[in-house]
C-alpha cells in the first residue's frame, strides 16, 4: 500500500447466504455438500484507492453496497473475497447510535465509544466536558439512551467521534436526522476536519457531496459505476435516476467545458470603473454541455435579456434580467415544464424556478415540431467574485411526477468580477438600509423614531 494512501482495496467483496426457509440453515449444517442457500454479493470486485487528507463522496441508490463497504473500511464487518488496507484510526458514523448500549445512560456510553475508537481512560475523562458541550443534550446525558429521540442519538454519536483524534472519519447519513443548529455545527466541524484527515462522505444530496468532496465515487448493485470528480460523477447519478423512471430512448450526452473569457460588452470598461459595481460576464449558451433525457424536446438556447428584450452579455447585480430559455418539441408536450437553477462553482444550487405553478400541468401543450421559450423575469442577486452556471431543463408532467425530456447542466456560464458581497453565498438587493434612534414611548403606547442621517 503506497505511504500517501489511507484506504486501498483490491477486488474487494462482500457475500451473503440467503435461505428460502428457517430449516434450510440447519439442513446446510448437517449436508454440508448440499446447497440450500442463494449467494447474494452486496459489494463485488471493488477497486478503490483513498489518498491521506482527500475527501470522497460515496453515493448510490438504496440497497447499492454503500454502508456494507464503508462497514467493511471501519472493520464492522469482514470481507469474502479481495483485500482490503486502511491507515490510521478510524472513526465510524455508519448507523444511528451503533454501539451504543440502549440500557445505559449517555455519560455511560461516552465513555464506551470513546473507548472502543481508541482512546484511553485518562483521554476520555480529558475530552469527557467537551463531548456533552458538543452534543448539547443537558441533562439527558443522564437517561437511558433507549429513551433518545434519533436526533439526540446523532448528536451524542457526532460528539464523540469529533474527539477522538481520528484520522479517517465516515459519515453515512447521520446528519439526515439532526436539527438544523446542530447540523450547521457538524459541517462547521467536518470542514475544519477536511484540513488534516480523511473524509468519506455519504449523501443522497449530490450539491452536499458537491460542495464538500474532492471525488466521487457511484455506487451501484455492488460495484463501482463511475468515479472521478464529484460533480461529473454526481452528474452521472443524476442522470440514472431519471433513465431508470424515463425508460427507453433516454440517452446522456455532452461534456463539461473549461471557463474561458467570455465575449465583452461595449460598456465593460465604464462598468469595471465604477466602485463595487458587481459586474457578471456572461458567455455564450452551450449547446454540447453534459445532458440527459428521452428527446422528446431540447433546449435550443438560453441568454439574458434586459428589459427593452435586447440580449445581454454582461449583466449587474441588482439589476432587472430576463432568462429566456428556448425550446424545440420533437413530439407533442401536453404538460410541459421549463425550469431553470443558478449554481456555483461547487454545483451547489443557489436559486431557482419553474413554469409549473404558473402554467399549472394541463393549461398548455406543446405541439410536434414547435418552437417555444420560457421567460423568467427577476431581479439578478449580489455574487461573490467567482464563477456560475444556470441548469436548465425542460421536463413533462408535475414538479413530482415528470418525464424529464432534456436537462442540460451548465448550458450558460457566467462569472462576477467583483462587488461588495463577502459573506454567504448571495447577496439579496436591498429596498432600503436605516438607522433608527429610538425617543421613547409616546402618548398611543408606539415608540417614537429618527431615521439617523446619510449621505448619499
Amino acid at each position: 500500500m503506497s505511504s500517501e494512501a489511507a484506504i486501498a482495496a483490491r477486488g474487494l467483496g462482500k457475500a451473503y447466504l440467503i435461505y428460502g426457509k428457517p430449516q434450510d440453515r440447519l439442513k446446510q449444517m448437517i449436508l454440508r455438500w448440499r446447497k440450500y442457500y442463494q449467494t447474494y454479493w452486496a459489494v463485488q470486485n471493488v477497486d478503490i484507492t483513498i489518498r491521506r487528507g482527500e475527501t470522497v463522496g460515496i453515493i448510490g441508490r438504496n440497497g447499492s453496497g454503500k454502508s456494507t463497504l464503508l462497514q467493511m473500511i471501519a472493520g464492522t464487518l469482514h470481507p469474502n473475497a479481495g483485500t482490503l488496507t486502511v491507515e490510521g484510526r478510524v472513526a465510524p458514523l455508519l448507523e444511528l447510535g451503533a454501539g451504543f448500549n440502549p440500557e445505559f445512560t449517555g455519560g455511560e456510553n461516552v465513555r464506551l465509544a470513546a473507548t472502543i475508537l481508541g482512546l484511553s481512560t485518562k483521554q476520555v475523562d480529558e475530552r469527557y466536558e467537551a463531548i456533552l458541550d458538543f452534543a448539547g443534550i443537558g441533562d439527558f446525558i443522564g437517561q437511558p439512551v433507549k429513551t433518545y429521540s434519533s436526533g439526540m442519538y446523532a448528536r451524542l454519536a457526532f460528539a464523540v467521534a469529533a474527539h477522538v483524534d481520528a484520522d479517517i472519519l465516515i459519515v453515512d447519513e447521520i446528519l439526515a436526522v439532526g436539527d438544523a443548529a446542530f447540523t450547521q455545527k457538524c459541517m462547521r466541524f467536518i470542514r475544519k476536519f477536511k484540513e488534516r484527515g480523511t473524509l468519506l462522505f455519504v449523501s443522497h444530496d449530490t450539491a452536499a457531496v458537491n460542495s464538500l468532496c474532492d471525488r466521487a465515487i457511484w455506487l451501484d448493485k455492488g460495484q463501482v459505476r463511475a468515479e472521478g470528480p464529484a460533480k461529473e460523477v454526481s452528474f452521472l447519478y443524476q442522470a440514472s435516476l431519471y433513465e431508470q423512471n424515463d425508460g427507453d430512448g433516454f440517452s446522456i450526452s455532452g461534456r463539461h467545458r473549461e471557463v474561458q473569457t467570455p465575449k465583452r460588452d461595449f460598456r465593460h470598461e465604464l462598468i469595471q470603473n465604477s466602485d463595487k459595481r458587481n459586474v457578471i460576464e456572461v458567455f455564450e449558451f452551450d449547446p454540447s454541455a453534459p445532458s440527459f433525457g428521452k428527446r422528446g424536446g431540447e433546449v435550443t438556447n438560453v441568454r439574458f435579456l434586459g428589459a427593452n428584450g435586447s440580449h445581454l452579455p454582461v449583466v449587474e447585480g441588482g439589476e432587472d434580467v430576463v432568462l429566456e430559455v428556448s425550446c424545440q418539441a420533437y413530439s407533442a408536450i401536453g404538460k410541459p415544464i421549463v425550469g431553470f437553477y443558478v449554481r456555483d462553482k461547487l454545483g451547489q444550487n443557489l436559486f431557482g424556478d419553474n413554469t409549473f405553478l404558473a402554467y399549472p400541468a394541463g393549461t398548455t401543450e406543446i405541439l410536434q415540431d414547435e418552437k417555444f421559450q420560457a421567460l423568467f423575469s427577476f431581479r439578478m442577486p449580489y455574487l461573490p467574485q467567482g464563477d456560475y452556471a444556470v441548469t436548465v431543463a425542460l421536463a413533462e408532467g408535475t414538479q413530482d411526477d415528470h418525464i424529464q425530456h432534456h436537462w442540460l447542466d451548465e448550458a450558460l456560464i457566467f462569472r462576477c468580477e467583483g462587488g461588495h458581497v463577502r459573506q454567504g453565498l448571495l447577496g439579496v438587493p436591498m429596498h432600503d438600509i436605516q438607522f433608527r434612534r429610538t425617543a421613547g414611548d409616546n402618548q398611543e403606547g408606539g415608540i417614537e423614531a429618527a431615521v439617523l442621517g446619510r449621505s448619499g
